[in-house]
């Protein structure tokens, strides 16, 4: 079953790289905050690497000035996710998370089976906007579509 507007997020452990791999659980990620999660099929994919996270890079400080902090996550252990960032140029601030066994997506039933792909089990491309852990919103895209999970579509649609 798919999470919906309304539903406390589940309980899970991702990971970051800070000082070494650190785990946070989701309580900690988005206890207390306003947070646009965003989530890719995959770090350093085209899509993903050429428009999804460019545009919450560009689009930081709007988010920001409406007290929404932003995560970007994917099914990819939290090296690949620091490499990405790095390669992105990702400013501090934009949360680079690591769902590495998808139990996060799976929780919520936002996963892809891109095994006919060669990638396994991956994340849907989706975003989502929590106030302290209750989704407000959910943007999920069709597969192969880029448009509701986009930085503009989103922060176009955030409460005032």
């Amino acid at each position: 079953m798919t999470i919906a507007i309304g539903d406390t997020l589940p309980q899970a452990t991702l990971n970051i790289l800070k000082d070494g791999v650190q785990a946070v659980n989701t309580q900690e990620l988005f206890g207390g905050r306003k947070l646009v999660l965003f989530a890719v099929p995959g770090a350093f994919t085209p899509t993903c690497s050429a428009r999804h996270l460019p545009g919450f890079v560009e689009h930081l400080d709007a988010f920001r000035a409406k007290g929404v902090d932003v995560a970007c996550m994917a099914v990819n252990d939290a090296f690949v996710m620091d490499a990405w960032a790095k390669s992105q140029n990702v400013p501090e601030g934009l949360q680079m998370v690591a769902d590495g066994n998808g139990a996060f997506v799976r929780a919520m039933g936002l996963e892809l089976d891109a095994t006919a792909f060669g990638m396994g089990l991956r994340s849907k491309r989706f975003a989502l906007y929590a106030e302290d852990g209750v989704v407000k919103q959910l943007h999920i895209d069709a597969p192969g579509e880029f448009k509701v999970s986009a930085a503009d579509y989103v922060l176009e649609h955030l409460p005032a």
